[in-house]
C-alpha cells in the first residue's frame, strides 16, 4: 500500500485535451503482436499506464479480444492519452494499431457528486491505471485511475492528479473534501486502526465484570491487611447509589469518575480528579496486594497470560478456535458480556476467596474498563455517508441496597460534515443502557434524541417485568414531556434488542422525523 498525504481529482478536461482525446490515435507497438491480432482485426483496449518521453508517450494497453482473452501490449503514441481511457483498436499491421476513443464506455469520473458522497465520506479504491507528464515548471505530475471499492460509486473509476507516484495495484483510503478534492488516509492511520483491533481483542480475552471484585472484597471482609483495607474502602466509597444516578449532576459525576477518562486527565495534567477515579482506585488496590503476580500496574498485563495457562486444555483450545476477529467482534458488542475467566465467586463458595483471587478479579476488572475505552475508540469514525460518529462507552458500578449492580452505558453522537458547517447543526444522539436489578432482572434501554424529540424502547428478559414496565410507560411519557421533550414512540418488549448496525427503532425514528 502506498502512503500519500493528499491528492485531488483531475479538473474537468480543457478543450484542447478533450479534442485530442476525441481523435483517432495511431500507435506503434514496441514489440510485434506475433499473431495476437491479424491485419483488419479489432479488440477493446484500456490504457493501463502512460509515461511521457522526450518525443512521444509510452503506453501499456490491456487488450480484450473477441473470444474474451486478455493480453497486455506496449506501444508509443505521438499524442497524450488519458490513463484508464477505453479505445476500440484495429490492427493495421503486426506492429501498428489505430485506436478510436469510446467516450461512453466506462470512462473515469473526473469529479465527485456530493449528493451521493457528501464531504467527509470515506472512499476506498485500487489503482488500476497510472500516467506521468511533465508540467510547465518541469516537475512531473501523475494521473491515477482508481477502481472504487465501496460507497454508492463502487465499481466505477475515478481519475486523480497528484504529485506523488502510485504503483499499480495500490490500495488507498480517502476522505472526500469536495467535488474536486480528496484527502487520503495515511498508512500510519490504518496501522493505528489495526493495532487498536488487536488490543481490543486482547483486552476482551482478559476482562470480567466488576461485580466479582466487590464480591471478593465482601467475602474477605476484616481479614484484609490494613493497607489493603484502606484501598478497598476508598474503592467502595466511589460507588454511587441508585438515587444519586437519578440526578443529572450525580450522573455527570459518575461518568467523570468511571475510569473512561483517566488517561486523558493524566495526559492533560488535570490530576485533581484522579483520586476519585474508579480505574485509578482499582490500580491502587492491585498495588497493595503483597508478593503476588501482577501486584503492580506494570505486572498486571502479565496476568491474562498466566491465568490462561491455568485454564484446562480444552478451554484453551476452544478459545483459540474463536480467533482474534471473533474476539474483536465480541468486544464491540453491547452490552459487554462476561469472559472465560469468570468474574464472580461460585455460588456458595465465598469462603474460597483469597488475595490471589482478588488480584485476578481486580486485573480482569481493569481490562473490562479498558475494553470499554478501546471499543469507544474503535466505534468513533467517519462513516461512508459522511456522518461523523463519536462513541463513549463506559461502565458504572452502582449500589442497590446491599447489591453492587454494573450499569453499562453507550452514548453516540451522529453529525454530518454539512451539519457541522451550520451554526445550529442537527445532531442525533443515541444512548443505550444495560443493567440487572433484582427483582426486575436484566434490562436494556435504547433511546434516540433529535431536535428535542425522543423515542425509546425498553427490553426486559422476564415477561412479568415487561408487563410491569409497559403499564408505566404513560407515566414515563408525562415525566419526559414535563422535562420539555417531544416524545415519540415508547415501547417495552420481552427479550433482548436485535443485534446489528440498524434496528427497527432506527428505521421508525427516521421515518417519524423525515
Amino acid at each position: 500500500m502506498t502512503e500519500i498525504k493528499s491528492a485531488s481529482p483531475v479538473p474537468p478536461p480543457t478543450t484542447p485535451r478533450a479534442s485530442t482525446a476525441a481523435l483517432d490515435v495511431a500507435l506503434r507497438l514496441l514489440q510485434p503482436m506475433q499473431g495476437l491480432l491479424g491485419a483488419g482485426e479489432s479488440a477493446q483496449a484500456e490504457v493501463v499506464s502512460v509515461k511521457e518521453t522526450a518525443q512521444s508517450f509510452q503506453l501499456v494497453l490491456r487488450l480484450t479480444l473477441e473470444n474474451g482473452r486478455q493480453a497486455t501490449v506496449e506501444a508509443q503514441s505521438p499524442r497524450p492519452v488519458l490513463p484508464g481511457a477505453s479505445y476500440a483498436v484495429a490492427a493495421l499491421s503486426d506492429s501498428r494499431l489505430l485506436a478510436q476513443p469510446q467516450p461512453g464506455r466506462n470512462q473515469p469520473l473526473q469529479s465527485i457528486d456530493l449528493a451521493l458522497l457528501p464531504a467527509g465520506s470515506i472512499l476506498q479504491g485500487k489503482v488500476i491505471a497510472t500516467g506521468q507528464q511533465t508540467g510547465g515548471d518541469g516537475r512531473p505530475t501523475f494521473q491515477v485511475v482508481l477502481s472504487l471499492l465501496n460507497s454508492p460509486l463502487a465499481g466505477q473509476k475515478l481519475q486523480l492528479e497528484t504529485s506523488t507516484p502510485l504503483a499499480l495495484g495500490s490500495l488507498l483510503t480517502a476522505q472526500v473534501q469536495g467535488s474536486q478534492a480528496l484527502s487520503f488516509v495515511p498508512l500510519s492511520g490504518l496501522f493505528d486502526r489495526l493495532l487498536l483491533g488487536q488490543q481490543l481483542a486482547a483486552q476482551h480475552g482478559r476482562q470480567a465484570p466488576l461485580s466479582g471484585v466487590f464480591q471478593a472484597l465482601a467475602a474477605l471482609g476484616n481479614t484484609l491487611p490494613d493497607g489493603l483495607r484502606d484501598a478497598a474502602g476508598k474503592l467502595l466509597g466511589l460507588l454511587p447509589g441508585v438515587q444519586q444516578l437519578s440526578d443529572p449532576q450525580g450522573v455527570a459525576r459518575a461518568f467523570a469518575a468511571s475510569g473512561a477518562f483517566l488517561e486523558a486527565h493524566l495526559l492533560s495534567g488535570h490530576t485533581a480528579g484522579v483520586a476519585g477515579d474508579l480505574k485509578a482506585a482499582l490500580l491502587r488496590l492491585m498495588a497493595q496486594l503483597p508478593n503476588l503476580l501482577g501486584s503492580t500496574p506494570q505486572a498486571a498485563a502479565q496476568l491474562g497470560a498466566a491465568t490462561g495457562q491455568a485454564l484446562p486444555a480444552f478451554a484453551r483450545s476452544a478459545l483459540g478456535a474463536l480467533g482474534q476477529n471473533n474476539a474483536r467482534q465480541l468486544a464491540l458488542g453491547f452490552p459487554l458480556g462476561g469472559s472465560p475467566l469468570g468474574g464472580k465467586l461460585p455460588d456458595g463458595q465465598d469462603e474460597q476467596a483469597d488475595l490471589e483471587l482478588l488480584l485476578k478479579l481486580a486485573a480482569a476488572a481493569v481490562s473490562r474498563l479498558q475494553t470499554h475505552q478501546l471499543s469507544s475508540l474503535a466505534q468513533t469514525q467517519t462513516l461512508p455517508d459522511g456522518v461523523q460518529l463519536t462513541t463513549w462507552q463506559l461502565e458504572v458500578p452502582m449500589r442497590d441496597q446491599r447489591d453492587i449492580v454494573p450499569l453499562q452505558i453507550k452514548v453516540q453522537r451522529e453529525q454530518s460534515q454539512r451539519q457541522r458547517d451550520k451554526e445550529q447543526p442537527d445532531t442525533l444522539w443515541k444512548i443505550e443502557l444495560a443493567f440487572d436489578i433484582q427483582p426486575l432482572g436484566p434490562l436494556q434501554v435504547q433511546a434516540q434524541l433529535l431536535r428535542g424529540s425522543l423515542s425509546s424502547q425498553l427490553w426486559a428478559e422476564r415477561g412479568e417485568t415487561a408487563e410491569l414496565i409497559a403499564s408505566e410507560l404513560e407515566h414515563l411519557r408525562e415525566r419526559l414531556q414535563a422535562a420539555g421533550l417531544n416524545v415519540g414512540e415508547l415501547a417495552c418488549r420481552q427479550g433482548v434488542p436485535p443485534q446489528g448496525p440498524r434496528t427497527s427503532l432506527d428505521q421508525r425514528f427516521v421515518d417519524e422525523t423525515a
